[in-house]
């Protein structure tokens, strides 16, 4: 991780106040020259987890844009955002005076048809009897065959319109289904079980298949897409452990498993999109949002450990590396808890060029040093200008690295409320 400027210069700042009294500068002062202070840490052999950090974009889930399906005014609005909806419930409601219209005449025009439909049946039944007594008279030959043919052209005639008849039935019953639906769709409904989104429409505004009217997702599970380059997916794969980590947690990272991850690359940027589904019971996740989700992946090899902010760019030459406290100039050092709050030395300080071979958000695996060197993590910029010697506090891992996880604001609070210490004020609530 890297630091900025400004926090280096004030956890510089928070040094000098903390860690220096009245005496030692005035001691400081009777040697003829100013030694800073710094703190140190003992470095450790270790290995670190490889992760992958990523940006991932929150959906909700079955989030969709819901639009009508006719063209139509808007009359009352059921629902306004944040509500909760269950599925087929009403949301909008568009005037419905002309599709009720057309729901009358297609029914009126269904009803002419059955009509039809009848009249023709009958019809068809009324020829083929009198063909029936036809034929037999034509047998005792009291009726001429063509009388006869001429009867059974009629008959053939009519079932044919009966057909047709029946054809416009089937027609006309099509048409009345689809002005129920019109009539249906002045309603408009919930797909899902969920959560009202963004409103877009107001009452009186005309609306049309192209009209964006809500939006509609159910936030109670959520989706989290990001991009996987087609390098990541030589060593990324679905259960692999994700934190996800957002400003607006405050401190806090949710853990989980990556989904899933499609198959398909894009052909122009390489990549494709994977999934992490996860509950949202406490409602941190917010559709929209960005977070920050990193993939981890495996473990670096054993190496020496330092945290992040030790690492140094020198100003003089661009290389980097750390600043390594001489433990045989601390003749009264002792790790213990208790002397970690005393300030010890001076004792020689000099710069040495690492080699990070793997890096976490907090801690890197380096090469160049030893596993128990002391490392300078805050006040490297007071030993830039090419002091050789500094006076140390050794503190312990979990401080430093709860130091790195402030923000620049706290360091400013802490700063602050240190000087209203020292100088007897007490600071503002």
């Amino acid at each position: 991780m890297k630091y900025s400027i400004l926090f280096l210069l004030l956890t510089s700042f928070f040094i000098l106040f903390s860690c220096s009294s009245d005496e030692a500068e005035e001691e400081n002062r009777g040697r003829g020259g100013y030694t800073p202070t710094v703190e140190v840490i003992e470095t450790v052999i270790g290995s670190l987890p490889l992760e992958e950090r990523l940006t991932g974009v929150v959906r909700a889930r079955s989030q969709s844009d819901i639009y009508p399906e006719i063209t139509a005014p808007v009359r009352e609005i059921m629902v306004s955002s944040g509500e909760q909806v269950t599925q087929g419930q009403p949301l909008v409601r568009l005037r419905d005076n002309e599709a009720r219209e057309r729901l009358i005449q297609a029914e009126a025009g269904l009803r002419i048809s059955d009509a039809q439909v009848r009249q023709a049946e009958a019809n068809v039944q009324r020829l083929q009897a009198r063909l029936s007594r036809v034929e037999a008279l034509s047998v005792r030959n009291l009726e001429s065959e063509l009388d006869v043919e001429q009867l059974q052209a009629e008959v053939e005639s009519a079932k044919a319109a009966l057909e047709l008849t029946k054809a416009q039935r089937s027609q006309a019953e099509s048409i009345l289904e689809e002005r129920k639906t019109e009539l249906g769709n002045t309603i408009i409904k919930s797909p899902i079980d969920g959560y009202v989104g963004t409103r877009a429409v107001e009452v009186g505004q005309l609306v049309t298949p192209s009209t964006r009217i809500f939006e509609v997702g159910d936030t109670r599970r959520m989706h989290i897409r990001i991009s996987l380059t087609e390098r990541m997916l030589s060593y990324i794969a679905t259960g692999q452990t994700v934190n996800i980590s957002s400003a607006a947690f405050g401190g806090e990272v949710i853990q989980t498993e990556l989904t899933r991850i499609s198959p398909f690359l894009n052909p122009v940027t390489n990549s494709t999109e994977a999934e992490i589904e996860l509950d949202n019971p406490d409602g941190l996740l917010r559709s929209g949002m960005f977070v920050t989700v990193d993939v981890l992946y495996g473990e670096s090899d054993q190496a020496v450990l330092v945290p992040n902010n030790s690492l140094f760019t020198n100003p003089n030459d661009g290389r980097r590396g750390v600043y390594v406290a001489d433990r045989g100039g601390l003749s009264e050092i002792d790790l213990g808890d208790e002397s970690r709050s005393s300030i010890i030395g001076p004792t020689g300080v000099d710069f040495v060029p690492v080699n990070v071979i793997a890096q976490g958000r907090e801690v890197s695996g380096v090469t160049g040093i030893e596993a128990g060197d002391l490392v300078v993590t805050i006040g490297q910029n007071l030993l830039a200008s090419g002091r050789e010697e500094a006076r140390v506090r050794v503190i312990a891992w979990e401080r430093i690295l709860e130091l790195q996880q402030l923000q620049n604001r706290d360091l400013l609070d802490m700063i602050r409320q240190k000087l209203a210490e020292q100088n007897g004020i007490m600071p503002d609530a």
